[in-house]
């Protein structure tokens, strides 16, 4: 009754297309989910996910939900969690992708999620990393541990969207670090992000897990850029 009334007086909008959402729709109307370009990765043994880090970091698993496209649904869900404060967006993905994702073997063999973190100033800039909700939905779904503090970022850094792809790696190389035990010794961590672009962050942080004795990296995205 209570969650009635509050709808009633502050009605809820669609992350997509702004329009009001009816009771039984959640952070997404019915059409837009419906819209949304999929990409059916987890189908696919060499997918785009897989194909893009082929040479550059031994991927175990690779897949990403939905295709971002310019001026699309899924920048603007994008832009809603990352710049205005919608969190529920992350966990919302994350409960869709889980279903999706759970009855493969490739995931029924990893031992962690590990979210690519933000740097301690810019998580109180923006008050929360925005894979953490897609994180733990995947977490509490599939039945495998969420864990952020094994690898983490060492330095501050401005937006790297203007530099290109060697700038990007030579740049990360240096702010991304592991801290690790015996217990993470030859375990599988599944390395979690928002969208794919050049792959150079992701390469990076598996570089980074790497260093950890016999680790194997697969990495799910909520979205891949798509021209």
């Amino acid at each position: 009754m209570l969650q009635h009334l509050i709808n009633l007086f502050f009605p809820k909008s669609c992350a997509g297309c702004h329009s009001l959402l009816l009771s039984e729709e959640n952070v997404i109307c019915t059409l837009c989910r419906h819209e949304i370009p999929l990409t059916h990765h987890h189908t696919m043994e060499n997918n785009e996910v897989v194909q893009k880090f082929y040479g550059r970091i031994p991927l175990e698993f690779g897949s990403s939900l939905f295709y971002f496209h310019k001026k699309g649904i899924v920048q603007e869900m994008m832009h809603k969690l990352k710049y205005k404060g919608h969190e529920e967006i992350s966990e919302m993905i994350g409960h869709w992708y889980a279903e999706e994702l759970k009855h493969l073997a490739q995931i029924r063999a990893i031992d962690y999620i590990i979210p690519v973190p933000l740097h301690k100033r810019r998580l109180r800039e923006r008050g929360y990393n925005q894979v953490e909700g897609f994180g733990k939905a995947l977490s509490e779904n599939l039945g495998i541990p969420y864990e952020d503090r094994v690898l983490y970022r060492k330095v501050y850094t401005k937006t790297q969207t203007k530099k290109n792809l060697l700038g990007r790696t030579e740049i990360g190389e240096t702010i991304f670090d592991v801290t690790f035990t015996e217990n993470h010794h030859g375990k599988h961590f599944l390395l979690i992000d928002d969208v794919i672009t050049t792959g150079s962050t992701l390469e990076v942080c598996s570089r980074a897990l790497l260093k950890i004795p016999d680790a194997k990296i697969s990495i799910v995205c909520m979205a891949m850029s798509h021209s």
